[in-house]
């Protein structure tokens, strides 16, 4: 088995929290970065263990591939996230991250008999609320563009031709995993689900944000905030409460 301290490629931890009664594993979006996830880290601790996930191809990792089967990237992170399960953990993601949070929670309960306290279901729509979309096919300037209209990438990057060269095919190769994902409807979890959509997400329907209660045999409760596909980002306060108060009552129940 892989030990803790073999899992650093995957996995940090901006504000350890070793005392902390539950772990939350953070998943960020299609050519995202566990950085991404440094100020939920900052708020959340000590109460909080956050384990914000890297993934291959990004930053520190760029020059490894990145993994272009998003069933792969859950048999993949699974593996790393076992030898944490000696806590509570929970997940976030968002976007893609929410998608992969679900596929490694099946996994946690069907491979480890280990659920997971709650995932919280960010800017995703419903597993099996499939949309044909093509964004990976595109040439660079199409990507550049769908980035644009998320306004999800630090405004820095897209004017740094550069840097933007590095993170392409990152970007291309998350993309490709989310855009090729499949789920059927009858793909399911014991864990509770918490969504949290934007209102005006072009990525997310409301009726595709309901639809994740169907994908899970525990609780389920959806949030609704003004904005759009990163709506979190103008909504960290709500975000933190609600997330900081579903995870003191996971553990209360033990």
């Amino acid at each position: 088995m892989i030990e803790k301290r073999n899992t650093g490629r995957w996995v940090r931890r901006y504000h350890a929290a070793d005392e902390s009664p539950v772990q939350l594993v953070c998943l960020p979006h299609a050519g995202g970065s566990a950085s991404f996830y440094f100020p939920m880290s900052q708020s959340l601790a000590p109460a909080v263990d956050v384990l914000s996930v890297q993934y291959p191809g990004r930053q520190d990792r760029r020059n490894e591939p990145g993994i272009t089967d998003l069933g792969l990237f859950a048999d993949q992170l699974t593996e790393q996230l076992v030898p944490w399960l000696d806590r509570p953990m929970a997940l976030f993601g968002h976007s893609m991250g929410a998608a992969l949070a679900f596929e490694v929670t099946r996994r946690l309960e069907r491979d480890h008999g280990a659920a997971p306290v709650r995932i919280f279901a960010s800017g995703r729509r419903s597993p099996a609320s499939f949309r044909p979309e093509t964004v990976h096919l595109r040439d660079d300037d199409g990507i550049v563009r769908e980035m644009k209209e998320l306004s999800g990438t630090d405004a820095r990057i897209l004017g740094d031709e550069e840097v933007l060269r590095m993170v392409l095919p990152a970007i291309r190769t998350d993309y490709t995993a989310i855009e090729n994902y499949r789920a059927a409807p009858e793909d399911t979890v014991r864990t509770s689900v918490t969504v949290l959509t934007g209102e005006s997400d072009p990525r997310t329907s409301d009726e595709e944000a309901e639809a994740w209660a169907g994908h899970t045999t525990g609780e389920f409760a959806i949030h609704r905030y003004p904005g759009g596909h990163f709506f979190l980002a103008n909504h960290q306060q709500s975000i933190m409460r609600i997330v900081s108060d579903e995870l003191s009552a996971a553990v209360r129940q033990g």
